[in-house]
């Protein structure tokens, strides 16, 4: 079977926006870029993962059905790859190159405005149409743009939508469906998602603090992450990917971790590797209770204490459908564009909570004995939807 690749990578989220801000950001800033805003809940502020850079204007021409912020960040992304995107729709043909994106909000926050204006004036507004928070929407947007023909659909599966988009993109270059595959998530902040989480009583009211005893929930994020993939030889290999379902709760997870420990020891066995192997692993770290209680345990099933990982969602919030893309964006970053071998420190009170194992978690002084070669980024989402990713440093193109 063919090895598939990462060729390129856009990248924005509360960090900022592009490979380099991102990186830069999220190894030499010493807090948080979230911010505490009002506008979400009401009565009540909460932290979010807000992007503050310019957001590209959507085509005049675009039709109405694609005019979301959710798009404005999707394109975003886009522009970062869009010249290897041309390159491989030039090369391969339009139907053979796939759109696999990940969402849980699509452009919902449109349809939220909507409907505060058909409150004030018995109407919808104008530049409205209810398509523009369907799931299908910046898939069928991206296609839009790129004019390209082959397979294209948005996978909801909640916080491991973005991961399990890359989990599809290689299935379809491995069928033979596709030659190349634009994949990756993108989301951005609403109402909808913040009273959600916040009826669960899982948003907390300061910045999120993974890990922690004194842990009281999550930050919402927005961002996206894309990613083109093919087999061509790139600097990233996707080198393998484990995927479980525990089918346990609607919301909360298995406590005894199992799903998430076959979905990161599966993701090992398909790159043939041991765990020793891994440099970093990119925690899915929410700061909930049940998520860190249940990563915590399952990590060090497989890893025991030795292999160093953060959370990274103090720095960009939880994004939801793009978290695991934009994780898996951070962990390639490490790996190739990290001339420092610096790793993301897990930025919490430092108040481990003792009745999780003693993971390793990065502090300042937490580096890397050699290059990194191996990352692997965890998601689990509703429902018992776990998915680890294992990508490879490539070494001399070989």
């Amino acid at each position: 079977m063919s090895k598939v690749y990462i060729n390129d990578i856009g990248i924005l989220c509360a960090l900022g926006n592009g490979l380099d801000a991102v990186r830069d950001n999220l190894l030499d800033i010493a807090e948080s870029p979230l911010v505490k805003l009002p506008a979400f809940i009401s009565g009540k502020d909460v932290c979010v993962g807000k992007i503050m850079d310019d957001l590209p204007e959507l085509d005049e021409d675009t039709p109405r059905i694609y005019k979301s912020r959710n798009n404005r960040v999707l394109l975003a992304a886009y522009n970062q790859i869009r010249s290897a995107v041309e390159t491989a729709v030039e090369r391969y043909g339009a139907g053979r190159i796939g759109i696999v994106l990940g969402s849980s909000t699509s452009g919902i926050d449109s349809g939220e405005k909507a409907l505060e204006y058909f409150q004030q004036n018995g109407d919808f507004p104008e530049e409205y149409h209810y398509v523009q928070q369907e799931m299908s929407s910046p898939s069928e947007y991206l296609q839009s743009i790129t004019k390209t023909t082959g397979p294209c659909y948005t996978i909801s599966t909640a916080c491991s939508s973005g991961s399990k988009a890359i989990a599809s993109a290689k299935r379809l270059i491995e069928a033979d469906v596709c030659d190349a595959v634009i994949a990756g998530g993108v989301d951005t902040l609403c109402k909808l998602t913040l009273n959600g989480f916040n009826a669960l009583e899982a948003i907390g009211d300061e910045l999120c603090n993974p890990f922690s005893k004194n842990r009281k929930g999550i930050n919402i994020g927005e961002g996206a992450g894309l990613f083109l993939i093919s087999t061509d030889i790139g600097e990233i290999e996707i080198a393998g990917i484990g995927e479980s379902s525990d089918a346990y709760h609607f919301s909360a997870p298995d406590p005894t971790g199992k799903g998430a420990k076959k979905a990161m020891q599966d993701a090992l066995d398909q790159a043939n590797i041991q765990p020793e192997q891994i440099s970093y692993i990119n925690l899915h770290g929410t700061a909930t209770k049940h998520n860190d209680d249940m990563e915590g345990k399952a990590v060090f099933e497989v890893f025991g204490d030795s292999v160093p990982g953060s959370s990274t969602k103090p720095f960009t919030g939880h994004a939801l459908g793009a978290a695991g893309a934009i994780e898996l964006g951070i962990c390639s970053l490490l790996l190739n564009y990290n001339e420092r071998n610096k790793l993301p420190t897990h930025l919490y009170d430092g108040d481990y909570d003792d009745a999780i194992p003693g993971i390793n978690l990065v502090d300042k002084d937490n580096y890397p004995e050699s290059d990194p070669v191996y990352a692997l980024s965890n998601s689990f989402a509703f429902g018992g939807s776990n998915i680890a990713v294992v990508i490879k440093k490539v070494q001399d193109n070989k």
